[in-house]
């Protein structure tokens, strides 16, 4: 189960995350994710406002609707902003405001597909901003509700394939690399197995780097391995931290980070897209809450 934001925010360093060094730069062209500062919280506009923008108050009852879907456990279709015109969409968005985890989806070079994919949780937890971006025009704007984006965690699953067979002779300086894949291809088989079979999904499973005594070998060794998987998040729910998958089906990169941008924690993680990059469910049923609360004070206006 994903912790909820009051959960996350008890672990949460308080200071921003610089994003890594290995990002495209102009990523989050398009976001108003700062780096610098805090998380931007919704701002609800004069009532009046909203009413006078018939549209953005539509996008805003669309989304309750979705999210009231998500909690029955039913598909929660995404609502299209292409339609809207410029001021109904900057209304949207200052009502939704910036949240916490931020999501990047770079496309393989090799693939003719050059749309990249970007997505911002807004301050509502579980309401996500998703853009697919070309050559840098947006193509498609929604939002998205749930605990992920989904195009987000397809994009993670495409190209990902079983652990390649460990080889016989490892580089010289090998030490505890070969012990670390064992572990994850072991759990990576376990999950697989349990997803084929239908049944309940096993727990996650976290393999502690920080506390492994790994040489600079044992590390260039897992990361040719695993491989790097297409997309990256950056959550500040858990203080600064950056999600990856590998290119090795079901495993994942954690990594913590302090206020100068070094690693205080490492870890791979087995199972679905983290949790540290998930919204709880008590999450999106407090952004049905606060939602509802705004639409009924826009219906009294």
């Amino acid at each position: 189960m994903a912790l909820t934001l009051t959960e996350r925010n008890a672990m949460s360093f308080g200071k921003p995350f610089p994003p890594p060094s290995s990002l495209p730069e102009g990523w989050r062209q398009g976001f108003a994710w700062d780096t610098h500062g805090a998380v931007a919280a919704s701002a609800w506009p004069d009532a009046k406002a909203l009413v006078a923008h018939g549209a953005a108050l539509g996008v805003l009852q669309a989304v309750m609707t979705g999210l009231q879907q998500w909690l029955a456990g039913e598909p929660a279709v995404p609502v299209d902003l292409r339609s809207l015109h410029d001021a109904d969409r900057a209304l949207v968005t200052q009502v939704l405001g910036d949240g916490e985890v931020v999501v990047q989806c770079v496309p393989d070079p090799a693939s003719a597909d050059d749309v990249s994919m970007q997505a911002q949780e807004t301050a509502f937890a579980g309401v996500w901003r998703v853009r697919h971006v070309q050559h840098s025009q947006c193509v498609l704007d929604t939002i998205e509700l749930g605990d992920f984006p989904q195009a987000m965690a397809q994009s993670a699953c495409d190209g990902a394939h079983p652990m390649s067979p460990q080889p016989t002779v490892w580089p010289a300086g090998t030490a505890n690399a070969p012990a670390v894949l064992q572990e994850l291809h072991e759990r990576a088989q376990r999950w697989a197995q349990a997803l084929a079979a239908g049944g309940p999904r096993p727990a996650h499973h976290v393999t502690n780097l920080t506390l492994q005594p790994l040489s600079p070998t044992d590390r260039r060794v897992l990361d040719e391995h695993l491989g790097q998987g297409s997309i990256q998040v950056l959550s500040r729910g858990h203080g600064n931290c950056r999600v990856s998958p590998t290119k090795t089906a079901h495993v994942w990169r954690v990594t913590y980070f302090n206020a100068r941008d070094m690693v205080i924690l490492d870890t791979f993680e087995v199972g679905g897209v983290p949790e540290v990059a998930c919204a709880a469910r008590q999450d999106l049923q407090d952004s049905a809450h606060r939602l509802s609360d705004l639409l009924q004070w826009v219906e009294l206006a």
